[in-house]
């Protein structure tokens, strides 16, 4: 069986870049720097259904993009999360937060319409991530 992204992530998401696990996936809302991990294996729902090894790899490309994250945006704050209560393909949100984002200090989810990215904001942000 090939590895297929969940429809839902397809839709709201724009696809960056594969790690060696990972698939990196952003997020088109330009309100947040928004991304999401999820490892190409198929059937998961939750971290621990990968295999030790997958596991160690997981976290290492999490904290990579944390990493990242932290460099390129410098957040107050990096929220990550592993929910699936409405998309049950294991995906990991990693998200900069500011305390001046207009959700602060609430989460994200739902609070306000995504704002899709521009053309101009994707290149740009392309250009710093280095992805």
């Amino acid at each position: 069986m090939t590895f297929e992204l969940a429809p839902e992530l397809k839709r709201d998401c724009i696809e960056l870049v594969d790690w060696q696990l990972c698939k990196v996936l952003l997020l088109n809302d330009s309100q947040y720097p928004w991304f999401i991990l999820v490892p190409r294996v198929d059937n998961l729902k939750e971290i621990i259904d990968l295999s030790q090894s997958q596991q160690s790899l997981f976290w290492s490309e999490s904290a990579k993009l944390s990493e990242l994250l932290r460099e390129v945006f410098n957040p107050d704050k990096l929220n990550i999360a592993a929910l699936g209560n409405m998309v049950p393909q294991l995906h990991v949100h990693h998200i900069a937060r500011f305390t001046n984002d207009i959700a602060w200090p609430n989460p994200v989810w739902g609070l306000h319409p995504a704002v899709p990215y521009s053309n101009e904001q994707l290149i740009s942000l392309k250009k710093a991530l280095a992805l």
